[in-house]
């Protein structure tokens, strides 16, 4: 059965809209996308896209027709405390044809990352998180019935596919809870050594536990920010070294097995990887570039491969005709060609 749909039209008279042949800002949305029928096997992904920009990437992200698109933040470049503003730089995103052409292509979900939430490498301290997420949840057509509506942050699962095949995909919220950034003489971004410092908050750790232990073959965690990287000065989980590490104790616990991570925010791409005591080597496909590139290689031990310093998606593809399922990591830049392929079989994501 079809999913109901919720069609969504916001205008404010606040500001003139210039990407739009209109004299408001407007919104211009479908319906939500009816959920995929049967088992999926193409999830792609991607993040840091202006809202100022052309996303000729988009386009060749629809000729590859996946099943699912997961936005992992820095959606848009809000970067505000004024609503109105933060609205109108939605508005901007949703008139771009080729958005309009994703949205009609494929599933598409998201979490947002920092500038979309409001405000550059902000977490619990930003103070207009509750006006943000209201935005958020509307611009992403949740449906009015959503517990995501009803609890704090934007954390949410998905789950696609028979009993044989069936995919996860759960959302993290790292920016409502998390614990302020501490810095070293040089402002560079150090691990917190406090025992309260916190990722996700008391309330989406029970929440993600209580998900790891659902069945899935494949479970894909979307984190904005990067998790399985090295230390680089920069954001990633490793600034918690101890929420890290009750990461992969909540996926041993769970005895959940195939969990993969995809990540954004570093305006690059590549796959990291960790070899924990106890555990399954853990997976974290980082894309990100819809429109943003340093163009800069940032040394990182864990890297598994290449690294990608070119306008990027990712994406995640099963072959479940193989016996053993096989799980790819794949890199793909603005005219669809690969840039980017690793592979793991699924038993090797087992306990």
């Amino acid at each position: 059965m079809k999913n109901l749909f919720y069609p969504l039209l916001i205008v404010s008279y606040l500001y003139v809209f210039t990407g739009c042949k209109t004299d408001a800002v407007v919104i211009c949305h479908r319906p939500l996308h009816a959920e995929p029928i049967g088992n999926i096997s193409k999830i792609a992904f991607g993040s840091c896209a202006s809202e100022n920009k052309e996303q000729p990437i988009l386009n060749a992200v629809v000729a590859k027709q996946n099943d699912v698109f997961v936005y992992l933040g820095d959606n848009i470049y809000g970067d505000t405390e004024d609503m109105n503003v933060l609205l109108a730089k939605y508005g901007k995103l949703s008139c771009k044809k080729e958005f309009q052409s994703l949205l009609q292509s494929c599933k598409v979900i998201a979490t947002w990352d920092d500038h979309d939430y409001g405000k550059n490498d902000a977490g619990l301290e930003y103070t207009k998180k509750e006006e943000s997420k209201n935005i958020f949840v509307d611009f992403w057509n949740e449906p009015v019935v959503s517990e995501r509506r009803n609890h704090a942050g934007i954390y949410t699962s998905y789950s696609y596919g028979d009993s044989a095949h069936r995919v996860q995909i759960i959302l993290l919220d790292e920016r409502t809870f998390r614990t302020h950034l501490i810095t070293d003489a040089n402002d560079d971004y150090i691990p917190n050594p406090d025992s309260s410092a916190t990722m996700l908050g008391a309330e989406q750790w029970n929440w993600l536990k209580n998900e790891l232990l659902k069945p899935a073959q494949v479970r894909i965690i979307g984190s904005s920010t990067q998790f399985a990287r090295s230390l680089d000065g920069y954001e990633t989980w490793g600034n918690f070294p101890m929420e890290q590490e009750r990461m992969f104790q909540t996926i041993r616990d769970a005895n959940a097995n195939g969990v993969v991570f995809i990540s954004g925010d570093v305006h690059l791409a590549e796959l990291s990887k960790r070899v924990e005591p106890n555990l399954y080597p853990v997976y974290d496909l980082s894309s990100s570039g819809i429109t943003q590139l340093e163009r800069v290689d940032i040394p990182n031990v864990n890297r598994v491969g290449n690294v990608v310093l070119d306008y990027n998606t990712g994406a995640i593809e099963i072959d479940w005709q193989q016996t053993d399922p096989e799980v790819f990591f794949k890199i793909y830049g603005v005219n669809g060609k690969e840039l980017f392929n690793q592979s793991v079989h699924l038993s090797k994501l087992h306990f």
